[in-house]
């Protein structure tokens, strides 16, 4: 069987999402490595569950390989422990209080439920971390590379006119927060996997792969964007299968869908 990669999208504590779409996959053996793209925590109301089943469960239930890169949003929190980071935790959109909450075992937060005073404590100083989980965040690498791609959360930066292999990168921060309109429309080379920014916001008219559906996957000539909302209302988890090109969601209910479609790249 030929060694196959199952890149897996941004997570934001969507426990379930994740188990659909691990439950797609055939069956993998010692051969095949699952590489998830970062962002396993906030948004979603299971960011504690889903930090543990990554590191504690996922390593049991299957003879694969697993390889977990750091995202923008383990990052983050990286920068709260160490020193705060207000621009960070307040905005809503960010999603930190269903972390806090999923962590301290309580309730999800309301849409427009706002933290108390304790809360933003907690958050401000990222306290209800257990100290090895922020250990776990330090430790993941910034990108994975194999035959058949490049894997990081972001995208890669340009230097000098050339955009550079990660393994060139003095600082990483790129690697992790990139959003660069140039990267999405101009990048050729091996082809790089990516999450971070949600597909709707790619270049969809660049995208051979459902044009009709811009919340769907992201299949330019070189890139795959599979940031598919995760987290977020209306927003659903996507895998991609390498070499073959096989894409898994959790969303149900597509029609013409079901639980995974082959990619035909033609350009």
């Amino acid at each position: 069987m030929a060694r196959r990669t199952f890149a897996v999208g941004d997570i934001h504590g969507d426990l379930a999402a994740l188990a659909t779409v691990l439950g797609h996959f055939p069956a993998l053996d010692a051969d095949d490595t699952i590489v998830l793209l970062g962002d396993y925590v906030d948004r979603g109301p299971a960011s504690a569950q889903v930090v543990d089943f990554i590191r504690r469960e996922l390593p049991g239930r299957t003879p694969a390989r697993i390889v977990s890169i750091r995202g923008s949003h383990e990052d983050a929190w990286l920068k709260v422990r160490r020193s705060g980071w207000v621009e960070f935790v307040l905005p809503a959109g960010n999603g930190c209080l269903a972390t806090l909450r999923s962590y301290q075992g309580r309730q999800p937060p309301g849409p427009d439920e706002l933290p108390s005073g304790d809360d933003f404590t907690a958050m401000m100083a990222a306290s209800f971390f257990p100290d090895d989980v922020i250990a776990w965040f330090g430790s993941l690498p910034c990108y994975y590379e194999d035959e058949h791609a490049i894997y990081v959360h972001a995208g890669l930066p340009m230097q000098d006119g050339r955009w550079l292999h990660p393994s060139q990168v003095a600082d990483p921060k790129p690697l992790m927060w990139q959003r660069k309109e140039e990267f999405f429309r101009t990048y050729h080379g091996k082809r790089v996997v990516f999450g971070h920014t949600s597909t709707e916001y790619l270049p969809q008219e660049l995208s051979c792969y459902t044009p009709h559906d811009h919340t769907d996957l992201f299949a330019g000539p070189s890139l795959l964007g599979v940031d598919t909302g995760c987290g977020r209302e209306g927003g659903f988890l996507t895998a991609v299968e390498l070499p073959s090109l096989q894409v898994y969601e959790s969303r149900a209910g597509v029609p013409a869908l079901g639980p995974s479609r082959t990619l035909e790249l033609s350009y």
